[in-house]
């Protein structure tokens, strides 16, 4: 299907914003945006926002990437991924009166984009689905269990690793240090309220841990959820140990409105082709089944 491909600027916060919608002759109601992770712009690594919009909109699915302010080309300051949702509603606003047809969103976001994509969606009700790729649900709690399920477990299956400590090139101490910080990390306790005889009344009280608060906003979010994870990435494998670390996340993931696919082989940001063309096509084959 033949498309083209407008830059558009809009505002958000009286600041210029940047990005490019990808659109078909014949563009469907249901749109795609694309939010960046990390130090990221509109490219994506590889190309492969880039590559994406163009995929969806050969299909005839229309496609929208930006800058969120401070990144980029737009204005602003740089700012965390907790700390986007008037970019977002922007980039939405901008969407609809660059392609009017586009009735229904989809925001599509890897790494923290997904975790900013999940705190937005609920509030937004023009938003109908999620694909989130290796959702970002950092603790240092989170981590270390990671590590320790499976960093050293596959090491110790690893031949190299045999190799090294037979040829005594295996560093012992950095290793034994290393496991005792992860082990100090997972089973650490938080003081009790009642170790502190004279609390700070006026002290703010200390955020929620990440993946709770994601949780709030996939459980407030009625739409459909596609979620997708690298099989050789530690973020995504932090991630599988929190779907399955309660009750309630594992309703959320299990429920019949959520979609999940493991690329094996894949790393974190998709650097190979045939990852990314899997990717695009899962994405798409997803968007057209409803």
């Amino acid at each position: 299907m033949i498309f083209d491909e407008r830059a558009v600027r809009f505002s958000c916060a009286g600041l210029d914003l940047y990005g490019i919608a990808s659109v078909p002759a014949s563009p469907a109601r249901r749109g795609v945006v694309i939010i960046v992770g990390g130090p990221q712009y509109r490219v994506g690594s590889h190309r492969q926002f880039t590559l994406l919009s163009r995929d969806l909109a050969a299909s005839g699915i229309p496609a929208f990437r930006f800058d969120y302010r401070g990144m980029g080309d737009s204005e602003g300051s740089i700012r965390t991924f907790e700390d986007v949702n008037e970019d977002l509603r922007s980039a939405l606003d901008a969407f609809a009166e660059a392609v009017p047809s586009v009735a229904e969103f989809v925001i599509w976001g890897l790494c923290d984009a997904a975790s900013a994509a999940s705190f937005y969606a609920h509030h937004d009700p023009r938003v109908c689905g999620l694909v989130l790729l290796n959702p970002w649900v950092r603790t240092e709690q989170g981590i270390a269990k990671t590590y320790l399920k499976r960093y050293y477990v596959r090491r110790l299956l690893a031949p190299e690793f045999w190799t090294k400590v037979v040829k005594g090139r295996f560093n012992y101490r950095e290793a034994g240090r290393s496991l005792r910080e992860n082990f100090g990390r997972v089973f650490s306790r938080n003081r009790q309220a009642g170790d502190d005889p004279l609390p700070d009344q006026n002290a703010s009280p200390s955020p929620r841990p990440l993946p709770e608060r994601m949780l709030d906003g996939l459980s407030k979010f009625t739409g459909r959820i596609l979620v997708i994870l690298s099989e050789n990435d530690l973020t995504a494998q932090e991630f599988e140990e929190v779907a399955k670390s309660s009750a309630r996340w594992r309703k959320r993931m299990e429920s019949a409105s959520v979609v999940r696919r493991k690329l094996a082989g894949a790393n974190h940001t998709f650097s190979r082709r045939e990852w990314r063309d899997q990717v695009a096509n899962w994405t798409r084959e997803w968007l057209q089944s409803w």
